[in-house]
């Protein structure tokens, strides 16, 4: 058994297996119980997929889930899991990442568990950068409880509980994310398994809480939401990719690889603004620096995405830093405040009286 190296510092202090493992060894014996279509599917075999190469022991990896149809995945994979309550994930992942850092801890959500009754949780993990990997499925609608509208569904949507439509401004999550001052935020899609798996890898190689949106479509309630994304005759203008240290440009491409459209400072409204590339000359062109520590431009990026019926968004890692981490320095206190103390029962008294302080009160 070995500790875990590059290309995955996030993972340091996890034992690794020192056997090659496959898919099939992370899948567990339960039947898979999500609708014909659902795109929580194709999630779970790039999961599945993805694992082995992480090197890591199975009983070393949780996943803690909250309430919704994203919530099953931790039946459906042979490592340790909770099924916790609605919106707490993130606080009971944060207890485990604090007290374990033998433990690769994931979270996985979805939109109206994380941003609805656990907004708080969620934004709280991302401001102290606990380590952990959070997987936010989005399908913009409530699936489990049968096609409410959601905190990302889009103005005017009909649905059970909104019947001539909802009225509430929709969430945009990377952008919470962001302004929460995540240090690793990024956008995927369901259907596309290679853009999936590397995010997912980038995610997991990142020391902190690394926050992955992921388009998912829900086919019984709400079916086609992405497809201005996902159809080929519409995702050239629909999908900005960001890649890092490249010029941002999308649509059709010319012979070159170019797209026919980019992005650019605005110098009037401060943030960024669609251009037309003209000659495939990229040079006025925003080059993506997803190192920036300044998460302004990356903020700027997210409100590219169309909060309505979805045409727009850019898709990619919006931001990886890095910085300190709660549950490291956590643990660094209590070694500090044991340290010379030989015996657990030596390091228990230390703590305590470093916890009671030097005021005490006598109730009679």
């Amino acid at each position: 058994m070995t500790t875990q190296e590059l290309p995955f510092p996030g993972l340091a202090g996890v034992p690794t297996n020192d056997e090659p493992q496959n898919r099939k060894e992370y899948t567990a014996d339960q039947e898979v119980r999500w609708c014909p279509g659902c795109g929580d599917y194709a999630i779970l075999a790039a999961v599945q997929g993805f694992l082995p190469d992480l090197g890591l022991r199975r009983e070393n990896i949780v996943f803690v889930s909250g309430i919704g149809c994203s919530s099953r995945f931790p039946y459906y994979l042979d490592t340790y899991g909770m099924h916790s309550i609605h919106g707490r994930a993130p606080a009971i992942a944060t207890g485990i990442a604090t007290a374990r850092e033998d433990i690769n801890v994931w979270v996985v959500t979805g939109d109206g568990d994380a941003l609805s009754i656990g907004g708080n949780h969620l934004i709280h993990a991302m401001r102290r950068n606990v380590n952990m990997t959070i997987l936010l499925f989005n399908n913009r609608i409530y699936g489990l409880t049968k096609g409410q509208y959601s905190p990302t569904s889009e103005p005017g949507k009909i649905t059970k509980s909104t019947p001539v439509g909802s009225v509430d401004h929709p969430f945009n999550p990377v952008s919470l994310a962001l302004g929460a001052e995540a240090s690793f935020v990024a956008r995927t899609i369901d259907s596309d398994r290679k853009h999936l798996t590397a995010v997912l890898s980038a995610a997991a190689a990142h020391r902190g809480t690394s926050l992955v949106e992921i388009y998912q479509n829900c086919p019984i309630f709400n079916d086609g939401a992405f497809d201005a994304i996902k159809e080929s005759d519409t995702k050239a203008d629909a999908i900005i990719p960001l890649e890092h240290g490249q010029p941002i440009h999308f649509g059709a491409q010319d012979e070159n690889g170019i797209g026919s459209k980019g992005i650019a400072r605005d110098e009037v409204g401060g943030g960024v603004k669609v251009v037309d590339v003209v000659g495939g000359d990229v040079s006025g062109l925003l080059v993506h620096d997803a190192h920036n520590p300044d998460p302004t431009i990356a903020f700027a990026l997210s409100r590219l995405t169309d909060a309505g019926v979805l045409h727009q968004a850019p898709i990619g890692i919006f931001r990886s830093v890095e910085r300190s981490t709660y549950d490291d320095g956590a643990r660094q206190q209590v070694a500090t405040a044991t340290a010379g103390q030989s015996t657990a029962a030596d390091q228990t008294a230390a703590l305590a009286s470093l916890i009671n302080g030097k005021d005490t009160w006598t109730v009679l």
